[in-house]
C-alpha cells in the first residue's frame, strides 16, 4: 500500500483550523509514527502499538474531509492511550477504548473545531463510541455533506427512497429494499439474491 509520510507542519493541511496544535502535541508525546495513506475500502485508519522499542504507528486515508480526518486520528490515538494504560489488557473497542474516545471527543469538541451539526452527531458517539465508522451512521452521513468533491449521480444507499434501482462500484444493480435495524436489504436484479447494504455506501442510481 503507497504511503506517504508528511512533515508535522504539511499535517495541518489535513486537520480543520484549531486542531493541529492539540493533534501534534499528542503526536510528540507519544512518539507517533503516523502516515497518512491512499484511500482503503476497508479501513479509514489504523493503529499498530509499539514493540521493540519501534514507535507508535497511525495510518489514516488521506481522501478524508479534515472532519473526517481528525475524528479517524482521535479514533486511533484512542486505541494508543488505551495501550499505553492497560496494555494488552483491554479490549479492542472495550470500555477502556470508549472511555478514552469520548474524553478526547469531548476535549475537541469544547474548542470548538467543528461546525455545529457535526458536534450534535458526535454526542451519541461521546456517550457509547461505535467500534467501527460504518456503525456510526448518522454521523458520517453528515460528515460527507463537507466532502470537498460531490460526485455527480452518486447517492448514500440511506438517501435513495425504497424500491429505488443503483448500481455499485463493481457494476451489479440491486434494487433498495427495507431498512433492518441498521441496514438495507437489497435485491440483486441479476440473481435475486438478497443483500445487506451500509447506508453510507456510494452507489449510482439508476433511472427507471
Amino acid at each position: 500500500m503507497p504511503v506517504t509520510e508528511h512533515p508535522m507542519q504539511a499535517l495541518a493541511n489535513y486537520l480543520p483550523e484549531g486542531s493541529f496544535d492539540p493533534v501534534v502535541q499528542y503526536i510528540h508525546f507519544y512518539k507517533v509514527h503516523l502516515t497518512v495513506t491512499k484511500k482503503r475500502k476497508s479501513v479509514l485508519g489504523d493503529y499498530r502499538h509499539s514493540l521493540f522499542g519501534k514507535n507508535h504507528r497511525i495510518t489514516v486515508n488521506g481522501n478524508l474531509n479534515k472532519y473526517e480526518f481528525l475524528i479517524t486520528l482521535l479514533h486511533e490515538l484512542a486505541h494508543l492511550l488505551t495501550f499505553e494504560q492497560f496494555a494488552h489488557k483491554a479490549e479492542a473497542h472495550g470500555k477502556e477504548w470508549k472511555n478514552n474516545y469520548s474524553k478526547l471527543l469531548i476535549d475537541f469538541v469544547e474548542r470548538k473545531i467543528f461546525p455545529v451539526d457535526i458536534e450534535k452527531a458526535l454526542q451519541k458517539s461521546i456517550i457509547n463510541p461505535s467500534a467501527t465508522a460504518n456503525g456510526e451512521t448518522e454521523l458520517l452521513m453528515v460528515l460527507r455533506k463537507y466532502n470537498a468533491q460531490k460526485k455527480e449521480g452518486v447517492y448514500h444507499v440511506a438517501e435513495l427512497p425504497e424500491g429505488s434501482l443503483f448500481m455499485t462500484e463493481n457494476g451489479k444493480i440491486f434494487r433498495k429494499g427495507k431498512k433492518r435495524r441498521k441496514r438495507f436489504e437489497c435485491l440483486e436484479i441479476e440473481t435475486g439474491n438478497i443483500y445487506s447494504f451500509s447506508p453510507v455506501i456510494e452507489v449510482k442510481l439508476v433511472k427507471q
